[in-house]
């Protein structure tokens, strides 16, 4: 992993300085901005730029229905309606959907597995969004594949951050092969991340995807100790209600803010899933750095 960070630089900063580094990066690596993997033409020179919430209406699977608006994106009433409506347009069209894939015959099963995810997704997001964690664990823990977000019964802004962050990685992030940014993320599961001034809920975050995976996570940080000791206090209370992924408490971090950071952005960025990039690598195996040791073969082998 390399980490860096910028003073008196912002997210959008660092979206510009992420291209041009990729770009001259293959280029110094491969003598081209062309690469191929996974049997894909990705170009390193050609970024698209969405935010989550384009991204999600984007990518949104035809056989669900109409995808959602910016506006229902940002109403945790709406979205629950639309994600009931979305469970019974699936129900009514796809009736084998609730059939486990390897008891159905006669269909592409690629597709209904996909299907049926997004079916289980839905379903416990929906459950989510009314603040039942427990039940929507049990409605979607038969798809297992599906991002789930973690934590006991949720206020209803964090419960619509983070359905929108799981709906997001399940209908988007696998149609993310060629060079992408996607930024604005709920505040919900960004707590150490800078709010936007207009919309408070959201905040000065991108993450940029090649290949169907993440690559690295930037953001504009939050500078202020006082509200950053407060987002602490509000992960302690999520972790007390189950949320196992939520953040601990860095008091050193708080007190390091109380002596001052100039506006700064930082990032992370993942060197071995670039190198798997450039090189086309299959497998992380084949190109992390530690551990370097291999299973022993005799010589004849």
């Amino acid at each position: 992993m390399l980490e860096f960070y910028q003073a008196y630089a912002n997210y959008k900063d660092l979206m510009t300085l992420t291209q041009e580094l990729i770009q001259q990066v293959a280029l110094e690596v491969n003598g081209t901005t062309i690469t191929h993997f996974n049997g894909v033409e990705i170009d390193l020179a050609k970024w698209e730029k969405l935010t989550m919430r384009e991204a999600i209406i984007k990518w949104w699977p035809k056989e669900v229905g109409s995808p959602p608006t910016l506006e229902t994106l940002g109403d945790a009433k709406r979205l629950e309606e639309f994600l009931n409506r979305s469970l019974q347009h699936l129900q009514a069209h796809y009736p084998q959907i609730t059939t486990p894939s390897n008891e159905v015959q006669g269909v592409d099963l690629e597709r209904h597995r996909e299907l049926r995810s997004l079916l289980l997704l839905i379903n416990g997001q929906r459950i989510l969004l009314s603040g039942d964690f427990t039940e929507a664990v049990k409605a979607i823990s038969p798809a297992l594949n599906i991002p789930m977000p973690t934590g006991s019964v949720l206020h209803k802004p964090q419960s619509l951050g983070k359905t929108i962050a799981g709906i997001f990685e399940a209908v988007a992030e696998r149609n993310l092969i060629q060079p992408t940014i996607i930024y604005e993320f709920p505040l919900a599961v960004s707590p150490l991340s800078k709010q936007k001034p207009d919309e408070p809920d959201w905040v000065e975050r991108f993450e940029f995807y090649i290949g169907g995976f993440e690559l690295g996570n930037a953001f504009s940080e939050l500078n202020d100790p006082e509200e950053q000791f407060r987002r602490f206090q509000e992960q302690l209370d999520q972790h007390a209600r189950g949320d196992e992924e939520a953040h601990q408490m860095d008091a050193d971090y708080v007190r390091a803010l109380a002596y001052g950071l100039p506006p700064t952005a930082g990032e992370g960025m993942g060197i071995d899933r670039l190198t798997m990039i450039l090189t086309g690598a299959r497998s992380i195996r084949d190109v992390i750095l530690f551990p370097l040791l291999r299973p022993q073969t005799s010589a004849s082998e």
